[in-house]
C-alpha cells in the first residue's frame, strides 16, 4: 500500500459526525444521481429516436421514387416502371428491392359516420412483414398481379370512429379522371395499430390494381416507387445515387426529406439530452469541488503537519485525489446500478407508460449498448478529475509554519 494511500484510508470517514463527513455523502448521492440521469436519458432519448424513425421508415419506406413534375396534392402522377427505370434501379449498389404503390385520396362512409381517407394501393410484391406485427386483427390481404382484390387493411383509429371490424363491408367515394363521384365496395381483411396517429388515421391500404381502375392508368403504372435498402447500406449515399441515376422525369426522396417535421422533432431530443447531461454533469462536479475544497480546509492543520514532515505538494495533493477518487467511484457505481437497473427493468416490462396518441409509442422506449455506457462513464470520470485539479492547487500556498496552528 502506497504511503497517499494509506493516509488517505485514515484520515477520511463517512461514518463520522462531523462536517467532511457530510459533505462527502453529499457529493456521492450527487454523483450517483448524475450518472443515473445520464444514463436513462441517454437511453430513452436512443430508443424514443430509433423507435419512430423505424416506424416512419416502415410506413412510408427509406427512399422513394416519384414524377418529378408531381403536385402538392394528394393525387399522383402516374410513372411506367419500364425496362430503363428497372435497370437504373438495379444499378445502384444497396438496393435490396422495390415495389409499387399509389395514393387515391377518397372518404369511407357509412349510415352514420364520414370519413376523410387516403387509399394506398399496393402491389403483390408489397413486403407486409412490418404491419404484420402491428396487426391486432384479422390478416393481410393478398393480392396478385391480374386481378381486382376488394380486401383492405386499415387502422384501428379508422376503424372505431366507423364502428368498423373485420369481414365487414364498407364503402369507399372517390373521384375519378373525369371528376366525377365513383362508389367501390370493399371488405375489411385486418386491423393495424402503429401508434403513429397522423399516417393511422387516414391511410387505407388496399389492391393497387383498385387505384389504377379508379385513375385510369395501365397496367405497370404507379403513383410511385418504394425502395427497400440492404442491410448496412447508407440512405443518403443510396438516395444520391439513385437519384442522378434516373431518368429526368423522375426523382428521388428519402423518408426523411418526404416527413421532415417527424425528423426534426427527433433532432430536437438530441439538443435536449445534452442540455441534461451538462447540467447534471456541472452540479455533480461543483459538488464535488466544493467538497474537496470543504475538506482541505478541515484538514489544514493535518496538510501542515504532514508538511512539516517532509511531504511534498504532490504527496498531500495524491491523498486528497485518491480519496476523492474513491468517493467518485463509490457515487458511479450507485448510479450505474440504479441507472442500468431501471432501464432494464422499463425494457422487458414497460413499467412506465406513454400516451402514444401523443408520442407514438405506449411505453418510455430503452435503448442502452455497452459503448454508451462506458462512454458516458468514462468521459465524466475524466472530465471530474480535471475539475479536481482545480482545489488541490489550494495545497501548494499551504504554509508548515501557519497551518498546523489553524483551527
Amino acid at each position: 500500500m502506497s504511503g497517499a494511500k494509506f493516509i488517505a484510508d485514515r484520515i477520511f470517514s463517512l461514518s463520522k459526525a462531523n462536517l467532511s463527513s457530510t459533505v462527502m455523502r453529499l457529493a456521492v448521492t450527487s454523483v450517483a444521481l448524475a450518472i443515473t440521469v445520464m444514463l436513462i436519458a441517454w437511453a430513452v432519448v436512443v430508443g424514443f429516436k430509433n423507435q419512430i424513425r423505424d416506424k416512419v421508415i416502415g410506413f412510408v419506406a427509406p427512399i422513394q421514387v416519384q414524377s418529378l413534375d408531381r403536385n402538392e396534392s394528394v393525387e399522383e402522377t402516374a410513372i411506367m416502371l419500364d425496362s430503363l427505370v428497372i435497370s437504373r434501379i438495379n444499378g445502384v449498389e444497396g438496393i435490396e428491392r422495390y415495389q409499387l404503390t399509389a395514393d387515391k385520396a377518397g372518404m369511407i362512409k357509412t349510415e352514420d359516420e364520414i370519413q376523410g381517407i387516403i387509399l394506398k394501393g399496393v402491389d403483390h410484391q408489397y413486403d407486409w412483414s412490418y404491419f404484420a406485427n402491428y396487426l391486432i386483427d384479422g390478416e393481410v390481404p393478398k393480392y396478385t398481379k391480374d386481378e381486382r382484390s376488394t380486401e383492405v387493411l386499415l387502422s384501428k383509429v379508422i376503424a372505431d370512429k366507423m364502428l368498423l371490424s373485420v369481414g365487414d363491408e364498407v364503402r369507399m367515394w372517390f373521384i375519378d379522371e373525369d371528376m366525377q363521384a365513383k362508389g367501390r365496395k370493399f371488405t375489411v381483411k385486418g386491423i393495424f395499430e402503429t401508434g403513429l396517429f397522423e399516417f393511422d388515421e387516414r391511410y387505407v391500404f388496399a389492391d393497387l390494381n383498385q387505384v389504377r381502375k379508379l385513375n385510369g392508368w395501365k397496367d405497370g403504372e404507379c403513383g410511385r416507387i418504394e425502395i427497400i435498402l440492404a442491410d448496412g447500406a447508407d440512405v443518403n449515399e443510396v438516395n444520391q445515387k439513385l437519384y442522378y441515376s434516373l431518368p429526368h422525369n423522375l426523382m428521388s426522396t428519402t423518408a426523411r426529406q418526404s416527413n421532415p417535421q417527424i425528423f426534426d422533432w427527433l433532432d430536437l431530443l438530441d439538443t435536449n439530452v445534452w442540455l441534461i447531461m451538462v447540467l447534471m454533469f456541472l452540479v455533480a462536479g461543483i459538488t464535488v469541488v466544493s467538497m474537496l475544497l470543504i475538506i482541505i480546509i478541515e484538514r489544514t492543520s493535518t496538510i501542515g503537519l504532514m508538511k512539516a514532515m517532509g511531504a511534498s505538494n504532490k504527496f498531500v495533493r495524491d491523498v486528497f485525489l485518491l480519496r476523492s477518487l474513491r468517493l467518485l467511484l463509490i457515487g458511479m457505481l450507485i448510479g450505474n446500478v440504479v441507472g442500468l437497473g431501471f432501464c432494464f427493468l422499463q425494457q422487458y416490462t414497460g413499467l412506465v407508460k406513454l400516451d402514444a396518441a401523443t408520442y407514438y409509442l405506449s411505453a418510455v422506449p430503452i435503448e442502452m449498448h455497452l459503448s454508451t455506457v462506458l462512454a458516458v462513464n468514462l468521459g465524466t470520470l475524466a472530465l471530474w478529475l480535471l475539475m479536481l485539479l482545480i482545489p488541490t492547487s489550494v495545497i501548494n500556498r499551504i504554509s508548515p509554519t501557519k497551518s498546523i496552528r489553524f483551527e
